[in-house]
């Protein structure tokens, strides 16, 4: 039973629609990353935290500060460290020191590292196309549209208790 189908029971048509719609996309996300998490393991035997390090590396190539992973991540340093540690130890990430602070190491992905990303990458991008290959290329542009919509209202200043609850 999905989020919508625990809150709603039977009666959904009691509730907003607004209400109903934001369940269905909270829905609808958590199942494609379930098939994301699953598909990561599977098939590179990774998780995708890993994955999501790995990308905001990818975007870097110079590298990044800890404190800029973990910002980017918006994850704890300690959880930023954990990953980061495995991935050295798989040789997929390289800490370097910052030539102007003795104490600070940029992070970096490896050749190796840089080739293992490239392809989950890639299959990344095909199951997320996968999943809203349901959408013709019209309804996407629409679907993408309206949410630019909801995400400019939920940033804008009129609504200061959006996520205070």
């Amino acid at each position: 039973m999905d989020k919508e189908a625990r809150l709603f029971g039977t009666t959904p048509a009691e509730h907003p629609e607004e209400l109903r719609l934001w369940l269905r996309m909270l829905t609808c996300a958590q199942l494609i990353e379930t098939q994301v998490r699953a598909r990561l393991r599977d098939q590179f035997d990774t998780t995708l935290p890993r994955f999501d390090l790995m990308a905001q590396l990818d975007r870097a190539p110079q590298g990044l500060k800890m404190n800029e992973l973990s910002r980017r991540m918006m994850v704890t340093g300690g959880n930023v460290t954990g990953i980061t540690d495995q991935l050295v130890a798989q040789g997929l990430v390289e800490r370097v020191a910052v030539p102007d602070d003795r104490r600070a190491h940029r992070v970096v992905l490896t050749t190796q590292g840089r080739a293992l990303f490239s392809e989950m990458a890639n299959q990344h991008e095909g199951w997320i196309v996968e999943a809203f290959s349901t959408l013709s290329t019209r309804e996407i542009a629409t679907l993408h549209r309206l949410l630019g919509m909801v995400k400019a209202n939920a940033h804008s200043d009129t609504h200061p208790s959006i996520g205070t609850v």
